[in-house]
C-alpha cells in the first residue's frame, strides 16, 4: 500500500532522468556557487547545534538561505532554477539579482559580493571551498564555468520530490530530528534522526575537519540523504549511515531489494535510477529510509518506543 500523499509524487515528471555524466561540469560549478552563498549565511548567523545555521533549503523555485538577520533588517538569497537567477531580497524592500548562466566561479563570486553590497550587506567569507579535492579559492577559480540550465532544473526537480518524501519520513519520528537540509559542503539533501545519547568525540587528523565533525556528530545519529553522485558512487543515489556505526549495521535486511551496503563508504546505497524506474518512486524511497533507519536503530539499541510514532515501523511503510 502506498503511503498517504505519495500518489502525485509518482508522476514521471517528479523523477526525471539525470545521469551525473550528462552535467558533471555544471554540477561542479553549481556546487561552488552554493558554497559561496552558503558561507555568507554561515558568517552572518549565530552558530547552531550540528551546524544547522549553515545549510540551504529547497524552495518553490530553487534553493534558499532562508532569512538572514543583518543590522536593522534581514535578507534572503535564493537560487531561482525556473528563471535561472540568483535573487537577493531585503526586509527593507531592496532587491538585487544576477543571472545564472555559463560563467566562472571567480566571476560569480565577484558579482555576488557586489550584489550584496548593493543591498547594504558588508560581509567577508573564507574563500576556500570545503569538502572537495583540490580546492581553488573562489576568487581565483576560472576552471569551473559550466551551467546547463535544463540539467540544473532537473536536479532541483529531484530535490523537490525527495524533500517531500523526506518530510513524510521525518513526520514519523517524535525524537529529535533535523529539518530537511541542503548541505552545500557535501552538496546533498539530508535528514537526520538522533537517539538522544552523546557520541564518542571525533578525533579526525585534519584540524578543520575535526572541528566540523565534532560538532556535526556530537550525538548518535542515523542520517539519510540524496546526492547527485561522485566521491563514492558514479551516479545519483540515496544513502543512509549511522554514526557511530553500531556492530552489525551492515548485515541487516533492508529494502528495496536493490539496496546495497557500500563498505568503502560505510553506508547503505540505493541508486536514484532504481527509485526513478520503480512502480512507485515515493514508496520505494520511503521503504529505503525506513528500513535503513531500523537497521541502525535496532543494532544501536535505540529506545524506539520513546522515539517513534506508533505504527511507523516497517509494517506501516
Amino acid at each position: 500500500m502506498k503511503p498517504h500523499g505519495t500518489a502525485i509524487l509518482d508522476s514521471p515528471e517528479c523523477w526525471p532522468e539525470l545521469r551525473l555524466a550528462s552535467w558533471k561540469e555544471s554540477c561542479a560549478t553549481l556546487h561552488m556557487w552554493t558554497q559561496i552563498v552558503g558561507k555568507v549565511r554561515l558568517a552572518l548567523t549565530p552558530r547552531s547545534n550540528h551546524w544547522w545555521n549553515v545549510p540551504l533549503y529547497v524552495s518553490a523555485r530553487g534553493l534558499t538561505t532562508s532569512l538572514i538577520p543583518y543590522g536593522a533588517a534581514a535578507f534572503e538569497a535564493e537560487f531561482d532554477f525556473i528563471e535561472h537567477t540568483l535573487r537577493l531580497r531585503s526586509s527593507n524592500g531592496q532587491t538585487s539579482q544576477l543571472a545564472l548562466g555559463p560563467r566562472t566561479v571567480a566571476d560569480f563570486y565577484g558579482e555576488f559580493m557586489h550584489a550584496l553590497k548593493a543591498l547594504g550587506v558588508q560581509v567577508a567569507i573564507w574563500k576556500m571551498p570545503v569538502e572537495i579535492a583540490d580546492p581553488i579559492p573562489f576568487d581565483k577559480d576560472r576552471t569551473h564555468s559550466s551551467y546547463d540550465a535544463a540539467k540544473v532544473k532537473k536536479f532541483w526537480t529531484i530535490l523537490v520530490s525527495a524533500n517531500a518524501v523526506f518530510e513524510m519520513f521525518r513526520s514519523r519520528f517524535i525524537g529529535k530530528s533535523s529539518p530537511v537540509h541542503f548541505f552545500w559542503g557535501s552538496f546533498d539533501l539530508a535528514v537526520t534522526r538522533f537517539s538522544g545519547r552523546r557520541a564518542p568525540e571525533r578525533n579526525d587528523a585534519d584540524p578543520v575537519l575535526r572541528k566540523i565533525m565534532r560538532e556535526a556528530y556530537s550525538h548518535e545519529v542515523i542520517s539519510a540523504g540524496f546526492w547527485p553522485g561522485g566521491g563514492g558512487t558514479d551516479d545519483a543515489a540515496f544513502y543512509c549511515y549511522a554514526a557511530p556505526q553500531p556492530e552489525g549495521f551492515e548485515k541487516q535486511t533492508v529494502r528495496p531489494p536493490k539496496t546495497i551496503y557500500h563498505s568503502g563508504m560505510g553506508e547503505y546505497i540505493l541508486m536514484y535510477e532504481d527509485v526513478r524506474r520503480s512502480d512507485s518512486p515515493a514508496t520505494a524511497l520511503l521503504e529505503f529510509l525506513q528500513t535503513t533507519y531500523e537497521a541502525g536503530a535496532k543494532t544501536g539499541k535505540w529506545d524506539r518506543e520513546a522515539l517513534e510514532k506508533p505504527g511507523s515501523a516497517t509494517g506501516g511503510v
